[in-house]
């Protein structure tokens, strides 16, 4: 099979890099020349763990994965096209901004000369697959192509050991000829045993959301918790670790902080309560979980400042830019909104992150960078943890405490030991402890 990819973002060039690994012949499609470019010459655009070593095997040993900018080139011999373009929040209404996966339906509509499914992979609103059958069927016969939808499960940081090895692979199907040939492409992934759930096209698109919906409401939930225990003197993390042990619970999504962030959870809670709203349908819980995130690095930000006792011209440490370890993604990164914040109160923030600093940079040009987390703390009057990267577990508390005295030390991920960095002169504050 010889497979297209439209759109070399996050998700279409970690699938068009693994499916390649697979053995599949692929193509990734994108309008930016430049990129294109660097692409084929194994140059990714993002940071994520081992994607140089596939795009370097499959570039220019197996030959199996290209880079192009024509798409109607691109798909006249292609059996599957997946789209995998980006669907922002649209700024105002926080539903999803369907612009480019509506294009590029357009654009397949002009380019077909075979038979071929068109898989939406990108995290669509439900409805939104047999829309892009629609805009086809304004020019392309309905035996001509299938349409399905595929949700993508990726983490940012894991994201091709997710797709090697994926919890579940999901293909909601109008037909049994695309279910088919659907199952024939994960074919790879049966010798893992990985459930292969086949369902309505409807189904499938809900299902992405609905997980990621679900997820980050554990992350909220478990941030309230945390506020309690904050005021009744419990430890969040016993809590959860009681919580988790129940098989029912379970032990994911369970780990305090400053709320969730990054390309996916946030764009995507606020699309499906708008989907819910349009179909009248009461979604206040995730109202209610979505207008908590949104609130929570103000709270933590208030803590900061009356704990701290920081006042205008005050200079902090903030450790960790991107919304995770493992990435230099930095979209709705709660360390950059906390960041701001604190700036807006006159408080001078220097920082330093392994691998998103000049993505931060294009968001903060009033941030501070640094060269490394010691250099981030000199003469500092605290430091906040902000993401949870190795290199942070193991910071040498002595030699910072040789330039920058009397520190308050803001654990937001709950990465140390509250007795042993008080023991060394420092306040230290967890997240819900």
């Amino acid at each position: 099979m010889k497979l297209v990819i439209i759109g070399t973002g996050y998700v279409g060039l970690i699938t068009g890099a693994c499916f390649a690994e697979f053995g599949y012949q692929t193509v990734c499609i994108d309008k930016d020349e430049n990129r294109v470019k660097d692409l084929n010459n194994s140059k990714c655009p993002f940071f994520e763990p081992g994607v140089d070593a596939l795009l370097d095997k499959h570039l220019k040993k197996t030959k199996l994965l290209s880079f192009s900018n024509s798409l109607s080139k691109s798909i006249k011999d292609a059996d599957i096209i997946f789209i995998t373009v980006g669907t922002p929040s649209k700024r105002i209404e926080g539903e999803a901004d369907l612009s480019f996966v509506w294009d590029v339906a357009e654009e397949i509509s002009n380019s077909i000369s075979k038979y071929c499914i068109v898989v939406t992979k990108s995290t669509v609103p439900v409805g939104t697959t047999k829309e892009v059958k629609n805009i086809i069927l304004k020019k392309i016969d309905e035996k001509d192509f299938d349409v399905v939808s595929n949700p993508e499960f990726l983490r940012e940081g894991s994201a091709i050991n997710d797709f090697m090895r994926p919890d579940r692979v999901v293909i909601g199907c109008e037909n049994k000829k695309s279910e088919d040939i659907m199952k024939e492409l994960y074919r790879p992934l049966y010798l893992l045993e990985t459930p292969i759930i086949s369902t309505t096209v409807e189904s499938a698109e809900i299902i992405k959301y609905a997980s990621n919906s679900f997820l980050a409401t554990k992350i909220s939930f478990i941030n309230q918790v945390a506020d309690l225990c904050e005021k009744v003197g419990a430890d969040v993390q016993d809590v959860a670790k009681g919580m988790g042990i129940d098989k029912r619970i379970g032990s994911k999504f369970l780990h305090a902080g400053p709320g969730y962030g990054g390309s996916c959870f946030p764009k995507d809670v606020k699309a499906f309560i708008k989907t819910a709203q349009k179909h009248d349908v009461d979604m206040s819980i995730l109202s209610s979980v979505d207008a908590f995130n949104e609130e929570r690095v103000n709270q933590i930000t208030k803590n900061f400042i009356s704990k701290a006792n920081l006042k205008k011209g005050d200079q902090i440490s903030l450790l960790g830019l991107s919304f995770k370890p493992n990435t230099d993604d930095v979209r709705d990164s709660t360390s950059l909104k906390i960041a701001k914040l604190l700036q807006d109160k006159g408080i001078v923030i220097k920082s330093y992150d392994p691998e998103a600093m000049g993505n931060a940079k294009k968001e903060n040009t009033k941030i501070q960078l640094c060269n490394s987390a010691y250099e981030a703390c000199i003469d500092t009057k605290a430091i906040i943890i902000g993401t949870e990267w190795n290199e942070f577990r193991a910071l040498d508390f002595l030699k910072i405490q040789e330039s920058s005295k009397n520190l308050v030390i803001f654990d937001l991920r709950n990465i140390y030991n509250a007795k042993e960095i008080t023991n060394l002169g420092f306040q230290y504050f967890g997240t819900g402890k």
